[in-house]
């Protein structure tokens, strides 16, 4: 097995290092891929897995202004290796967030709703009553994105994977404000022409995909539409008919919270600003974190397992 549970000297504490006790992290799919080797960031090994999480702040350096005892952080950048119960850690490699949010939402906040917030905002410009089409939609960014596109007054069409218990699942992300919930199949099928009776074709289209799935989607784009691509779990390419480039002149981008989060480094206004909507939508009860499964770190190996399952629909939350 590629993993261990070990015990480690904390570091000694320097003047600008901010000693955490860490709360909770959840296994994202990018943590395994980052195990597994096949993704963009590769850490110097023996390494800490994990991207994501919250934690307490219990001592910080003599330089360390921003923080202190007390306040909740969770990582500014990627791999940080949340996967532990203490570690110290570079006061800027930590971002205070509020204490009164619930546990695993601030577990969860730093990779999927950023990435929902993001795609939703920069790539068009959305109002009111437009729509969006997504794939994946009960991935963790699928559902903050049904989400925060309610909460902003846009319309979600929400592609999912036909599954033994798919009427529980449209329940679920109806639930969380899903205008339609539709299975990849239907997506070829002419009651498409149904749902646009009363919303409008996408202006953006939201990947994770890629393959057939992908293609299909795209075909209900409007004319200039956007298609933004996050992720790839099918493994296989983005096909795009030659006619939707030239007839209806799609745009085809990437994105990735990382680079973002480079890019903007030097901008913590904006990263402030997004962090505090986020927050408020937490605290109004209308961005909640993605259904999970809260796991006592001992048991990281059925955690793993679990988070590696075909279907899954819960998030394994490791609690340290």
């Amino acid at each position: 097995s590629l993993f261990r549970l070990k015990d480690l000297e904390v570091a000694k504490l320097g003047d600008s290092d901010v000693h955490v006790k860490m709360l909770a992290a959840p296994i994202n799919p990018a943590d395994i891929n980052m195990i597994q080797g096949t993704y963009a960031i590769l850490s110097p090994l023996p390494a800490v897995g994990g991207n994501e999480g919250v934690g307490e702040v219990l001592e910080v350096g003599q330089h360390v202004a921003a923080l202190k005892p007390g306040d909740w952080v969770i990582p500014a950048g990627s791999g940080l290796g949340t996967w532990r119960t203490e570690g110290v850690f570079p006061e800027e490699m930590l971002l205070k967030v509020p204490s009164d949010i619930p546990v695993p939402c601030a577990a969860t906040l730093s990779v999927n709703p950023c990435t929902a917030y993001r795609m939703l905002t920069d790539f068009e410009t959305l109002v009111p009553g437009d729509s969006v089409i997504q794939n994946a939609a009960n991935s963790g960014v699928g559902q903050a994105v049904i989400q925060i596109a309610r909460a902003f007054g846009i319309k979600t069409i929400n592609v999912v994977r036909d599954r033994p218990d798919l009427p529980k699942l449209v329940e679920r992300l109806m639930a969380l404000g899903a205008d339609h919930v539709i299975t990849e199949e239907m997506l070829r099928k002419p009651e498409m022409k149904d749902i646009f009776k009363n919303v409008p074709k996408p202006r953006l289209a939201l990947n994770c995909v890629g393959g057939k799935s992908t293609t299909e989607m795209l075909r209900h784009l409007q004319p200039k539409g956007t298609m933004v691509t996050y992720g790839g779990m099918a493994k296989q390419p983005v096909m795009v008919p030659v006619s939707a480039f030239i007839f209806r002149d799609v745009r085809l981008r990437g994105f990735w919270m990382t680079q973002w989060k480079k890019d903007h480094a030097q901008d913590q206004e904006s990263l402030a600003s997004m962090m505090d909507a986020l927050c408020q939508l937490i605290r109004e009860g209308r961005l909640a974190a993605p259904a999970c499964t809260e796991v006592p770190l001992q048991d990281y190996k059925a955690a793993l397992e679990a988070a590696m399952k075909p279907f899954t629909s819960s998030k394994q939350i490791l609690l340290l």
